[in-house]
């Protein structure tokens, strides 16, 4: 699923191709992904110029305005999601649902699995959508540090990884990204978050932070489904040191990388080197 570096990609990809430009036309070849897609939104979208493209968690949120009002396009990329910038009149294939034209481009929407959202949000506010007013801290804000960690898990009997991948906290730290973070602080993805120091919880922030960052970096990660919207892939994949290399040695000690299940998800880590 792409997460938070993926869908920051997306953004910065497509931010300079649709950022003043005006949607001249809509085209929804499926009545509906995880949710059913709002009657009579490619109408309500043509005419609206895109002011701007930001990200909360795993969402990307579309400033659509016009002189008579305007509002949020809220796009979930799901499980299999991507987004292309395509030519105009370019032939859609099997899993392309919806296509947002442009003067010079069209903005693609491929998902295999539906899982991905599309929905509308009339007005300025769309923090106060349901599906946005339920997340929590941004990891790359500057609110999101040792100290919040510390205070956030104090009292939480919950494995940390788990703790970590609940979008209610904190948003967009995935799979890859909380195995790899947890691997960078010396942190065991099985110790109870509230058994974590204050001074550890600083280490896993900055591990966290420097994570993400060094994800986005590098394109964020192709597993499956996931590409730029240039169609290029993500590499970070490449270089991690534990997710995905179970039985490999660890690069610090040498000793095998273990793969456990963890709420339904696989969990990698070294034994030696995490406590």
């Amino acid at each position: 699923m792409p997460e938070l570096p993926e869908v920051e990609v997306s953004r910065l990809g497509l931010l300079p191709h649709l950022a003043g430009q005006g949607i001249v036309g809509a085209d929804f070849r499926a009545p509906r992904l995880r949710h059913d897609i709002p009657l009579g939104l490619a109408a309500r979208l043509i005419g609206l110029h895109i002011t701007a493209i930001v990200r909360r968690g795993k969402y990307l949120l579309f400033d659509c305005e016009s002189t008579s009002g305007g509002g949020w396009l809220i796009l979930h990329l799901g499980m299999s999601g991507s987004l292309r910038l395509v030519a105009p009149g370019t032939a859609a294939q099997k899993h392309d649902h919806v296509d947002l034209v442009f003067a010079r481009t069209t903005l693609r929407f491929r998902d295999p699995r539906r899982f991905g959202t599309l929905l509308w949000h009339e007005g300025e506010n769309v923090a106060q959508h349901p599906l946005i007013a339920v997340l929590g801290i941004e990891p790359l804000s500057p609110a999101f540090d040792g100290d919040w960690l510390y205070a956030h898990t104090r009292g939480r009997s919950s494995p940390i990884k788990t703790v970590l991948m609940d979008s209610h906290g904190i948003v967009g730290i995935g799979n890859i990204y909380a195995a790899e973070a947890l691997f960078k602080a010396g942190i065991s993805p099985l110790r109870a978050a509230a058994r974590i120091s204050r001074e550890r919880c600083r280490l896993l922030a900055a591990a966290i932070r420097a994570t993400l960052k060094r994800a986005i970096a590098a394109g964020g990660s192709s597993l499956r489904d996931y590409v730029h919207s240039d169609g290029g892939a993500g590499s970070f994949q490449l270089s991690c040191a534990v997710y995905d290399r179970a039985g490999e040695p660890c690069p610090c000690c040498g000793a095998p990388v273990r793969s456990i299940r963890q709420a339904g998800r696989s969990t990698f880590y070294c034994m030696h080197c995490q406590t």
